[in-house]
């Protein structure tokens, strides 16, 4: 009988195999086992990003292959649910600190780059009245090709209205990359965004981790305003609305004052005694 061929062994590398021993390891140690994408992160902003986390976080960027090795020989079954979220450019960030903890570090440590021709505008691109350093030149017709208006002083270039230049949603134009170049604008920011991750002390796998604080801020403020407004009309008592409710009271006692005396005229005295 023909002998059946046997397949060749593959040969994993010593260093490889010590390198998933420690990514397992790490797993199992760990609270919070976290994916980020790094896909376009310049290599500056990594190491500055790196360093910044280095007191609290363990950052691995690893092969595939062995990535998935490591979560098959972690203790933690858990885990296992990460492997559907292994691609290519991404970082494996490990930390005692919660999801959410570990994700906001990850949002305070981006930095801003300027805009690349093309890009979509991710906000309202403005350009604010007031004066420059711009000398007048060339760029007059640069401005003036995006419909700012200016005023030549001494000189220099003062914006004189407020102007959008890229709304919300729409590609970047040439001229509208040039003058933010000049005025410094930056209105993206680069870093780490976290994708998953996966927390020990929940046993669960997190996938909305994008953190918007500043956005989130602005929403509580909002929320804020408009319970203050609604307890002030229905007389609530707070620290927060007392003030408003004295100024309410005074007004309506000035106004009532007011009616009194209008009232107490020398004809309707007259009335009365009649």
């Amino acid at each position: 009988m023909p002998r059946t061929k046997e397949k060749p062994k593959t040969h994993v590398s010593k260093e490889k195999i010590e390198n998933v021993k420690e990514l397992v390891d790490l797993f199992d140690k760990n609270n919070t086992i976290m994916f980020a994408s790094i896909k376009g992160l310049p290599a500056k902003n990594f190491q500055r990003i790196k360093k910044d986390l280095s007191k609290d976080v363990t950052l691995k960027v690893i092969k595939k292959n062995m990535l998935l090795r490591a979560i098959d020989n972690s203790k933690k079954s858990g885990i296992k649910g990460l492997k559907e979220y292994v691609k290519e450019d991404i970082a494996v960030l490990l930390s005692q600190s919660d999801a959410f903890e570990l994700a906001g570090k990850l949002a305070e440590s981006k930095t801003p780059v300027k805009a690349k021709v093309g890009q979509i505008a991710e906000n309202d691109i403005v350009i604010e009245p007031g004066p420059t350093e711009l000398v007048a030149g060339p760029v007059v017709s640069e401005l003036g090709a995006l419909g700012l208006k200016i005023e030549i002083k001494a000189g220099k270039i003062e914006i004189k209205e407020q102007k959008t230049i890229v709304k919300k949603g729409q590609p970047i134009s040439d001229g509208a990359t040039s003058i933010m170049g000049k005025f410094n604008i930056m209105p993206f920011s680069v870093g780490f965004i976290p994708t998953v991750a996966y927390d020990s002390k929940e046993d669960k796998i997190f996938t909305e981790l994008v953190i918007d604080k500043e956005g989130t801020l602005k929403t509580i403020k909002e929320y804020f305003v408009k319970a203050k407004a609604f307890a002030v009309s229905i007389t609530y008592i707070s620290k927060e609305t007392i003030g408003f409710l004295l100024g309410k009271a005074e007004r309506n006692e000035n106004a009532l004052s007011a009616l009194i005396k209008e009232d107490n005229t020398p004809q309707n005295v007259e009335a009365i005694k009649i």
